[in-house]
Parts: structure tokens; sequence; C-alpha cells
């Protein structure tokens, strides 16, 4: 039977956690068999960089994080789904922290363009293989919750998420004013079609495509650019593509020549690039942290920070 996780990241009981359930009953109705789990109740701990995962990763070692805590339970899940629901609340204008968190416990471990190249340089040398789940296709929905009209970087935040494993999002909304959206008839329809859809499009994922609101970027409907002051250049800040903002008919445009697709973050060709520069700056990395220049330029700031500068809670 499809799966349907909802994975909730509001406080206990709250209105993350009502909404996070009225798309579940959604899916459920199409058949769906649903789960649903509260992010508070999980031990997980922050990525501390250490870069363990992508190294063992790219050196055909297979997939892991040094750190021992309930991610690892809540990646199972997540992989054993046929489809997603989150819900988060907004904080800052965007997504929460646990949500950050768990966005960078994904990080070059789960991104698909690094779980291809590992598999072959593992297929290769006799090294381990990772699960085969990782590199499955899935789908996922993404809500925000905001107490107020503050949101503007929230779409974004949760789509980079899904840019890593290259999940395919559904829905992507955010509800401004949305304490007491349990009582507006109107918006909670709305969750619960949100669920009717991510189930719909979990029985076909591959023909799978966005039903959300139309972004600023054709590609990857994102509303959220870099720009540059003294030109039209302009920097998705999803995809990465770079191209310009022009006006046309009185509406904001964002175009890029079409080369820039083959460097978008969710392609994987762009993928490839991005896993080649990470290669490339670890290896050198490498072989500067040898010399005897690096590691007494290092051993001053680490002396420092033990001798003069180092505060630690008692």
């Amino acid at each position: 039977m499809m799966k349907v996780l909802g994975i909730s990241f509001g406080t206990k009981n709250g209105t993350n956690d009502s909404i996070c359930m009225e798309a579940l009953i959604g899916a459920k109705e199409t058949g769906a068999e649903v789960e649903f789990i509260r992010m508070s109740s999980l031990d997980i701990k922050h990525c501390t960089g250490c870069c363990a995962c992508v190294k063992t990763l790219l050196g055909g070692k297979g997939n892991m994080c040094v750190i021992k805590d309930d991610f690892d339970w809540l990646l199972d899940k997540m992989l054993d789904a046929d489809g997603i629901i989150i819900s988060d609340p907004i904080f800052e204008e965007g997504a929460s922290g646990l949500f950050h968190t768990i966005m960078d416990r994904f990080g070059p471990r789960m991104d698909r363009g690094n779980n291809i190249i590992g598999s072959k340089v593992a297929e290769e040398n006799g090294g381990k293989a990772i699960d085969p789940r990782i590199l499955k296709d899935k789908v996922i929905s993404y809500m925000g919750v905001g107490g107020s009209d503050w949101g503007t970087r929230v779409q974004c935040e949760h789509a980079m998420q899904a840019l890593t494993p290259m999940w395919k999002i559904i829905d992507n909304t955010w509800y401004p004013w949305a304490k007491e959206l349990i009582m507006d008839d109107v918006r909670l329809a709305e969750v619960h079609k949100i669920g009717v859809k991510l189930a719909n499009a979990a029985k076909d994922v591959e023909s799978a495509a966005y039903q959300g609101e139309e972004g600023l970027c054709p590609h990857c409907h994102n509303k959220l650019f870099y720009l540059d002051n003294e030109s039209t250049n302009a920097i998705c800040g999803l995809c990465g593509m770079v191209g310009d903002v022009v006006i046309e008919d009185g509406k904001t445009k964002f175009v890029f020549p079409v080369e820039q697709l083959e460097h978008a973050h969710d392609t994987i060709p762009g993928k490839f690039i991005h896993g080649d520069d990470i290669q490339r700056m670890e290896g050198a990395f490498a072989k500067v942290r040898q010399t005897e220049e690096f590691k007494a330029r290092k051993k001053r700031y680490t002396d420092s920070i033990v001798s003069s500068f180092l505060c630690e809670r008692v």
C-alpha cells in the first residue's frame, strides 16, 4: 500500500500538528496508509560540519553520519514513505530552526549527485553500497504556518530540503495569520486538498509535477533572488541559475540562458558539477593540511583559544 508520512515541526497539539493531520486525512481518503511524526519528540542534534558523510560517500564507503541520535530513525521513515507532508512554523520570516537542522543533516549525505557518484565508486572498487531508497523518486509538500504576514523566505528554505535528494515538490505554500487556521473552513479545505494531491501524485511519481503557486523562477518556482546592484543580473536563491530580472508588461520576469539549466542545483548535471567541485576542494585542503605552514598557523589559533579566549559553561 502507498505510504504517506506527515511531519509536524510545531509545538505539541498546536496548529502545525492540526493542519498536518488534516492533510493526512485527505491523503488517507485516497487509500494511502498514513503515519504522523511530531519532531519535537525526537532527539535531533545539530550538524557539526565534520564532512565525514561526504568523505565516506564519495570514497565509496557508504552513506553514514557519525552523530548518534534519532535522525537515522527519522530518515528511515522518510525513505520508506512514497510521499511526505511537512508542516512547519515560520520563524523570523523563514523555516524553523529544527527544520534547518534537518536540512543541514540531509546536506551532502542525501545529495542525489553525491550518492550516484558514491554508488559508482563503491561498485568499481568493491566498496559499501548505499541504501537504494536514497535514489528513489519521492513526492513532498510543504506548509508554512505564520503568526503574521512575515514569510518572505520560508518557501525557498523549505524547497532547499527537497533540492538535495531531488524529491518532487507538489505543493509549497504558506499561511499568514494562521494561528486560528483550523477555524477557517476555506483554508482548511486547501490543506485537506494538499494531502489529496500529494497522495495522488505518489501513485505515479514518474509523472508527478508541481501543482502549487507559480513562482518567479520558471524552473524551480522560487521567488527569492540574489540581485546585483549594478546590473539586472540575478541568481535564483534556490536552483542557483544565473539570469536577469526584467520587466515585461508591467510584471517582473526572470530570464536565463538555456545552458544555465545544466548548472541548476536540482539537476543531475548541476549536481555532478557540484560534486566535482567538492572533490577538488577536499583534495586541495587535504594537501594543505599536511604542510608545516598550515600546522603552524592552526596551532596559533588553537593555543589562543585554550589559553586566552575559551569560554565554557561551568
